[in-house]
């Protein structure tokens, strides 16, 4: 009986094994079997295994890499296609051997010395730790060291080696190298961004599963959580259409509940309702099996504060009545178990989030729904963890729970080395999710001890995992920095050894070899004690250049701002310009590039990718031809890359350098779509260089983005009745407007007129007036519908725009005569604007109307008859009556 190598594809995948499967009739089986219940060494001893991994002669690890200790697939079976996938598990085992290792535990039984030396015939004259620290050096990437305290690094290596062979039978090894990506760009120092074209597409694994959900929403999720840590916008795309392959079905929406124990009355509580397509076993939501997971997950730590309830109640079963939602019918306070993947998506739509600003984005409040909802039905060990992870950093900076956070954080660590679950369970959605490694996980937790103060913790947190850098911070926030220094020099003479070079004690070792293993973490010693002697930082960066072999973008990067710092341009230029070949996802590197090139008016070398730099360029541009103010000895303004676009300083700015501006701002928009703050530069310059239908969409931008938190603060309704004015300018009749009358042929201008009527109409009526109303917006509306001939559509604006005035606002008691004034000044406009209005709109009883108005003004301001301006409203009174009659 042949092979099913894409069933046994799809098993290593997803991680599970189908109950219905006998696995004895085949080794390869054996061994498929083996692997993803998580028996490793079952897998690395075995006869495939120990074939690949037999040496033909004897090896100097000092002149051979790691790819030279083993052979290739090919001579793990007469069949092609067999020895492929018996090489993609050997290679998977490595992957996950060293994932268990360092993020998932616990602790490994078999090591890769084991592995490699099981066999062998021949001399192999390397230690664990020698071995270990050759993957290290190999795992440097991109000028960015790997983490060199990783356990069993030389695993990662020889998965990557194995993964990187030529494969033609096996159509899942794209995915899995996607997979060893991911886990070793969280090795590295900094993500170093790899270009798509090395991954390659993946659209053949999707059209290959294309009728399973479950496997396109992993891949589509991996590849999504990649973005996210080059820090992409397009991750949210990733997470959306991952949400769409699997049929998950949620939104944020809003329920009556409490959030504390002393609340009495319901109020409106977010809450995220979402439902899985994804089929999942009756028999596992069972309250026993529920139980029972609960016990296999990480603890969830109670809050167990005398004010905040432990969860938000929710007291209605029933959303928002007004929502017509396909999820409307779920009771927020018991909603069904979502499947594991669904909930994966869930969290990584959190991990998408950055607040930019105060009031753009997600925040902790919006974020926290999500979380709540993963938590609220345990599913899988890793996922529960990441969720309680991401639920901790949410709530470290509020006064009642930022105890729970610290706690539950430190219960996360402590809970890694223990068996309370199966390795195959921790490993099923490891790929799904951004979990952090042992290492980066008691970092948050030492960063977390240094927000509380408790900074003596946090040192030696630091000091035992040898993150340097955070010790010398450590030691400089405990104003005691000549203490970091020490440390650092220490280090570089050789009098203090890191971990790794207790391979050193009482074993013969060449000085070349301790070069070859250190020059990464040398130059980034180097490098940090540049930053610690200021007087002789460039000496220091220069060197840590040097060392590195010209691969240290941390150097340059260092050097860089040094210079910028002290106004030599063009030398921070030639530096930045290295650090952004080297890594080009650092982008306050290119922020400074960009700066840089501005500053010496190097326009094309200014233009990049960055948003922020666009931006910049666009105020240089509007800086130029406007004159310098005098500037005094603490004046930073000329460091502030940022300007000030004044009616006034308008005035000076010749045209050309306005239009220059608005097309660089037009530029970098496209690479920030969200970002208000842009599109309200964008907005005032495209109005002042007459681009008015740009004007009008970035001002629905701008609403968009900011109307949830500053109400009717978002609209800037200067220039909504600019754009109003630049409609009813022209004349209202299209054949006058047109010359010669030839209306069908005749080519519109969209910033003017009939042009540009379209566009503010859909700003009114589709962005503004159902988000926002104030009497001024709906005043410039009744504008454009009077200038249409819609009479009783801007009669009605104008009523509205009354209602909302300080006349139509105004209270009994009201004390501020300069307000009682001003309403006198709008029931009389009102009055007129009925008199005028009134008889065109058929069946409108206008005399009526004004008559009401008035009398009911008279009547809530009573209070003021002895004011000289009462004769205004009595006089108008008699008017009306006079009218009427």
């Amino acid at each position: 009986m042949s092979l099913d190598i894409p069933s046994v594809e799809k098993w290593l995948l997803t991680g599970t094994w189908p109950a219905n499967q006998d696995e004895s009739s085949s080794t390869t089986l054996k061994i498929a079997k083996s692997l993803v219940d998580g028996e490793f060494e079952s897998v690395l001893t075995s006869g495939p295994a120990q074939t690949l991994f037999k040496h033909s002669a004897d090896i100097d690890i000092d002149s051979t890499s790691i790819s030279g200790l083993f052979q290739s697939h090919t001579s793990l079976s007469d069949d092609a296609a067999q020895g492929e996938l018996l090489c993609l598990m050997i290679a998977v085992s490595c992957l996950h051997a060293f994932v268990q290792a360092n993020w998932t535990g616990p602790d490994l039984s078999i090591t890769p010395l084991k592995v490699l030396t099981q066999s062998s015939d021949h001399t192999l004259s390397l230690s664990e730790d020698i071995l270990d620290q050759k993957a290290i050096f190999e795992l440097a990437h991109g000028g960015e060291p790997a983490y060199h305290l990783a356990k069993h690094s030389a695993f990662l290596r020889i998965a990557q080696i194995l993964l990187a062979q030529t494969f033609t039978h096996v159509a899942t090894v794209k995915w899995w190298q996607l997979r060893a990506q991911i886990v070793h760009q969280q090795v590295l120092d900094e993500p170093v961004y790899i270009l798509s074209d090395d991954l390659g597409s993946f659209a053949s694994i999707e059209s290959l599963y294309s009728s399973e959900p479950e496997l396109v929403g992993r891949l589509r999720l991996e590849q999504g959580l990649l973005q996210h840590l080059f820090t992409q916008d397009k991750a949210a795309e990733y997470f959306v259409r991952a949400a769409r392959a699997t049929g998950l079905e949620y939104e944020l929406s809003g329920a009556l509940g409490k959030r504390t124990k002393f609340q009495q009355t319901d109020l409106s509580q977010l809450v995220v309702l979402a439902q899985s397509r994804l089929s999942i076993d009756d028999s596992v939501t069972s309250p026993a099996v529920e139980q029972q997971k609960e016990k296999s997950v990480p603890e969830t730590l109670a809050l167990n504060d005398d004010t905040l309830l432990e969860h938000t109640q929710f007291t209605s079963s029933n959303t928002d009545p007004s929502n017509k939602s396909i999820l409307s019918h779920l009771d927020p306070s018991s909603q069904p178990p979502l499947h594991p993947l669904d909930q994966s998506i869930l969290l990584g739509m959190c991990l998408n989030v950055r607040n930019t600003s105060p009031i753009h984005g997600l925040t902790s409040e919006e974020m926290l729904p999500y979380v709540s909802r993963v938590i609220s039905h345990p599913r899988n060990w890793s996922v529960h963890t990441m969720a309680l992870l991401l639920r901790s950093r949410l709530e470290s900076s509020r006064t009642r729970t930022v105890e729970r956070a610290t706690l539950q954080l430190q219960a996360l660590v402590d809970q890694m080395p223990t068996a309370d679950s199966t390795v195959s369970e921790r490993l099923r959605y490891f790929h799904e999710i951004l979990l952090p490694s042992k290492w980066d996980m008691e970092k948050e937790l030492a960063e977390r001890y240094i927000s509380l103060g408790v900074i003596k913790s946090s040192l030696e947190i630091f000091e035992r995992l040898e993150m340097w850098e955070e010790v010398v911070k450590c030691w400089v926030s405990m104003e005691q920095p000549e203490k970091g220094l020490r440390i650092v020099v220490d280090l570089l003479e050789g009098h203090k050894l890191e971990s790794e070079a207790v391979m050193k004690r009482g074993k013969a070792s060449s000085g070349d070899r301790r070069k070859v293993l250190d020059i990464n973490r040398e130059a980034k010693l180097l490098c940090l004690l540049g930053d610690l002697e200021p007087a002789r930082a460039v000496e220091h960066y220069e060197h840590a250049w040097e060392v590195s072999k010209h691969s240290s973008g941390r150097a340059m990067r260092s050097l860089g701002g040094y210079y910028f710092a002290r106004a030599e341009y063009a030398k921070a230029i030639e530096c930045l310009q290295k650090t952004v070949a080297i890594n080009p996802l650092l982008s306050r590197s290119w922020f400074i590039l960009g700066c840089s090139c501005m500053r010496l008016e190097d326009w094309e070398g200014a233009e990049t990718h960055s948003a922020d730099v666009w931006n910049n360029l666009a105020s240089m541009y509007l800086r130029m031809g406007t004159k310098p103010k005098a500037k005094s000895n603490t004046d930073d303004a000329e460091d502030d890359p940022s300007f000030a676009y004044s009616t006034e300083s308008a005035k000076s700015i010749p045209y050309e350098n306005k239009m220059l501006a608005f097309r660089a701002l037009q530029r970098g928009l496209k690479h920030s779509y969200d970002n208000w703050r842009m599109w309200s530069n964008f907005m005032i310059v495209a109005m002042d260089v007459g681009q008015l239908a740009e004007a009008c969409r970035a001002l629905g931008r701008v609403v968009e983005e900011t109307v949830d938190k500053t109400g009717a603060k978002a609209v800037d309704e200067q220039v909504l009745e600019r754009l109003v004015d630049g409609v009813t300018r022209a004349p209202s009749n299209l054949e006058e407007a047109v010359e010669g009358g030839d209306t069908q042929n005749a080519a519109m201008n969209p910033n003017e007129g009939h042009g540009l009527l379209r566009s503010v109409l859909d700003l009114f009526e589709r962005t503004i007036l159902p988000r926002v109303s104030s009497s001024r917006i709906f005043r410039a509306y009744a504008k454009l519908l009077t200038w249409q001939g819609r009479w009783d559509d801007a009669l009605k604006a104008h009523l509205d725009s009354y209602r909302s005035s300080s006349a139509g606002t105004m209270e009994k008691g009201e004390t501020d005569v300069a307000k009682w004034r001003e309403a006198i000044a709008e029931v009389e406009d009102i009055v007129d604007v009925l008199r005028n209005f009134g008889p065109r709109v058929d069946g409108f009883k206008w005399k009526l109307q004004a008559r009401s108005i008035v009398r009911t003004f008279i009547g809530r301001t009573k209070d003021y008859e002895d004011e000289p301006e009462w004769s205004r409203l009595t006089d108008l009174q008699e008017e009306v009556r006079k009218e009427d009659q």
